[in-house]
């Protein structure tokens, strides 16, 4: 350890867990134990309403290196994360799901990769998603196609939240003024070194998926507004469609006027007030996405508020 820091910190967001957590304890540990130097385990508990908390407890009896972070309500995977990030003290930090779709057994390979090649940054990278339902793997597909053209190739492919940061990135995480930051598109935006681990998507080990789609779209919708600018220029170019579409229909309406054609035109004006009403909509629903994002950062609200911490006072 140096200045009483590990060399490593694992952290863990998980809501409703409670059935994966042994099986999670297990594998993880002869992982951890294995590297034969000190680390940490963060597990942040993101207001779980089943038995995750008292199991993480029990845990903690036994386990030394276990540091449990309760959230005082359920915040999202994003803040869970957040929250563990921030409080890690290694010089590497891992974040990992509790779900085993991804492996911990690839973390010292990680970590090595990390140490030899003098990088900051090492992502796990999905080879084999067969274990994903078809539609799970068409809209990741397309998420991370969106995301690449919107943040540029740095992006990884297939890449999700099983990542290394060295403690260089972590700081420069929390100097970030965003509050709410969508850490698959911040991290490879900062620029730092980094490399990439290959493996099989497993099945969940145990439980429910805690990403349904509904989850699945916030999360698209929020890398696109915090990220990027360009839902503002489509609200654009459709308004310049608008006009463009209205001033033809105008030239139409006069053609027909100049040859004494009086056919009411009503078909052709009601779809022309839908059609420019539609646009308008769409503009002022991507407008008021950016402006909730301004709100919300105007009112300096945390993304989450810790209600328990076992680790040492900071």
């Amino acid at each position: 350890m140096r200045d009483g820091r590990p060399p490593l910190s694992v952290v863990i967001p998980m809501y409703n867990e409670e059935s994966v957590l042994p099986i999670l304890a297990e594998r993880l540990r002869d992982v951890l134990d294995g590297l034969n130097e000190p680390y940490e385990v963060v597990a942040v508990d993101d207001g779980s309403a089943d038995g995750t908390a008292d199991t993480l407890a029990k845990m903690r009896t036994s386990w030394d290196q276990l540091r449990i972070i309760r959230l005082q309500r359920n915040s999202g995977h994003q803040a869970a994360l957040l929250a563990g990030l921030m409080r890690a003290s290694g010089d590497y930090v891992v974040s990992i799901d509790a779900d085993l779709q991804d492996p911990p057994e690839l973390i010292p390979e990680m970590l090595q990769k990390a140490r030899a090649d003098a990088l900051d940054v090492v992502y796990g990278v999905r080879v084999d998603r067969t274990t994903d339902t078809a539609f799970k793997r068409v809209t990741a597909g397309m998420y991370y196609r969106l995301m690449r053209r919107l943040a540029g190739r740095q992006v990884p492919a297939q890449a999700g939240d099983f990542r290394l940061l060295s403690r260089a990135t972590v700081e420069a995480l929390r100097e970030l003024p965003e509050r709410a930051p969508v850490l698959r598109i911040v991290v490879p935006w900062l620029g730092f070194p980094s490399g990439e681990v290959t493996y099989l998507r497993a099945e969940r080990a145990a439980g429910e998926t805690k990403y349904p789609l509904s989850r699945m779209v916030r999360l698209a919708a929020d890398s696109i507004t915090s990220f990027s600018a360009a839902p503002l220029r489509i609200a654009t170019w459709l308004g310049l469609l608008g006009v463009v579409t209205s001033a033809v229909l105008v030239v139409v309406a006069f053609g027909a006027y100049l040859v004494s054609s009086t056919t009411p035109g009503w078909a052709s004006l009601y779809v022309a007030v839908l059609f420019l009403g539609a646009i308008q909509l769409l503009c002022l629903g991507l407008l008021g996405e950016y402006v909730a994002r301004i709100y919300t950062a105007l009112q300096g609200r945390p993304a989450y508020f810790i209600a328990e911490d076992s680790g040492p006072p900071e």
